[in-house]
């Protein structure tokens, strides 16, 4: 076959004729695609590399040969270079390559009626436009898009040689990240105000991502650090080492959490559904900590009025005469039991020196406090804000309302996003 061809595409080459555009009507070139691979999708760069068998086919009568046995005639990369084959590009590929081992992966063939097939194998890499408002339940419509570099529709037109058809994909193709779901195609015209109408064709596949990896990695460590910091409201409100601690290991943890997240995304504008969920998780157990800064602030408070009352009403408080002489007291000796010594409700004890020997037993004056009214009063005035003062409700509300709260959060956002 080489010698036969040979000497003909050498005289091509040289006048030229077989490596321009007849003039005329458009020229059909069909195109089917076979896709070899998916071989990665990028969320930082925006972008998937695709691997794939591009084929064209038209007509061009001038390698029409006739042929008794009607059988066409193959030809390697070199012939490409001599003859005219259509220039179709990729739209918004960053970067891409014909394969070349072990040799160039292009293969030309010929039929006797001037029919030809042009095939390459090719790996491109090419932008996808994402939304990542939904992340990570998304699901993401990719384009590899295929358009003529010079010739407008005028002069070529490019068409699906069997429309859906056109595009075929290997079963095998899988991501880690991703479920394939669906291939399609289509095909409209692109203008250029510079050079016209041209026809472009269009690869479309849609990836729905796979949730469990982010399960595991941040929707459960998430809730994990939530639910822990709810420990801190069963812990006595006295360790306060235990539970700031507790408290910033958590908001820590969380942060991050949160940074890993948006490292390995893009710097986008808008607010992500992980995002919703990992800054909600943080407010909550932000919200524990000022819980317990509110509840220590409050048992200070309190301790310390306490204290107040107490040295006010051992100021105030006078001997009880209880009936008697006012040159006697109330003397109890040491052997009253402590039943007794409760039954004294009001009275404060001090021990009482006197001139009998050691061996007698310790004998103690009475003195009752006259401070009663005014300690009736402070409990009136402290009983509408009995639910404030005591730490120990706000904690065991906290240990409802928090649960609560995130158990209500989590069915609203599991809802609207699944």
């Amino acid at each position: 076959m080489v010698p036969v061809w040979s000497p003909w595409a050498h005289s091509w080459n040289r006048a030229g004729e077989l490596m321009s555009l007849l003039p005329g009507p458009a020229v059909p070139v069909g195109v089917d695609v076979q896709v070899e691979s998916l071989d990665s999708i990028s969320e930082v760069d925006m972008d998937f590399t695709m691997t794939l068998y591009l084929r064209h086919y038209w007509k061009d009568e001038r390698l029409s040969f006739p042929s008794t046995t009607n059988k066409s005639m193959t030809f390697d990369g070199r012939l490409v270079k001599k003859i005219w084959v259509p220039d179709v590009f990729f739209v918004h590929s960053k970067r891409s390559f014909i394969h070349d081992t072990t040799t160039d992966n292009i293969m030309l063939r010929v039929y006797p009626d001037g029919h030809v097939l042009y095939s390459l194998r090719v790996t491109v890499t090419a932008a996808c436009n994402m939304d990542f408002s939904r992340f990570p339940l998304d699901s993401q419509t990719c384009t590899l898009e295929l358009e003529s570099y010079a010739y407008t529709d005028e002069d070529l037109m490019l068409y699906w040689k069997s429309g859906d058809n056109s595009l075929s994909t290997d079963d095998r193709i899988s991501l880690s990240q991703f479920l394939i779901q669906k291939f399609h195609t289509s095909s409209r015209l692109a203008f250029y105000s510079s050079t016209g109408w041209y026809n472009r064709l269009y690869i479309n596949f849609t990836l729905r991502r796979h949730i469990f990896f982010f399960l595991l990695q941040t929707y459960f460590p998430a809730t994990l650090m939530v639910m822990l910091s709810w420990v801190s409201f069963w812990i006595d409100r006295r360790a306060v080492p235990a539970r700031v601690s507790l408290g910033i290991t958590t908001v820590l943890t969380m942060s991050t959490i949160i940074t890993g997240v948006n490292a390995s995304m893009p710097r986008v504008s808008y607010i992500k559904a992980v995002d919703i969920y990992l800054w909600v998780s943080f407010v909550f157990v932000f919200l524990s900590v000022l819980e317990y800064a509110a509840v220590n602030y409050l048992t200070t408070v309190k301790d310390g009025k306490e204290r107040k009352l107490r040295e006010k009403a051992r100021e105030q408080s006078l001997p009880c005469t209880c009936g008697l002489s006012h040159g006697r007291t109330m003397m109890l000796d040491g052997t009253y039991s402590e039943a007794d010594s409760n039954s004294l409700a009001g009275y404060t004890r001090a021990p009482m020196a006197t001139e009998e020997p050691p061996e007698k037993q310790e004998r103690m004056v009475v003195h009752l406090s006259l401070d009663n009214e005014s300690t009736g009063t402070k409990k009136k005035g402290l009983r509408g804000f009995r639910i404030i003062q005591n730490t120990h409700a706000i904690d065991t509300y906290s240990r409802m309302i928090f649960p609560g709260a995130y158990i209500f959060f989590n069915l609203i956002y599991w809802s609207v996003y699944c």
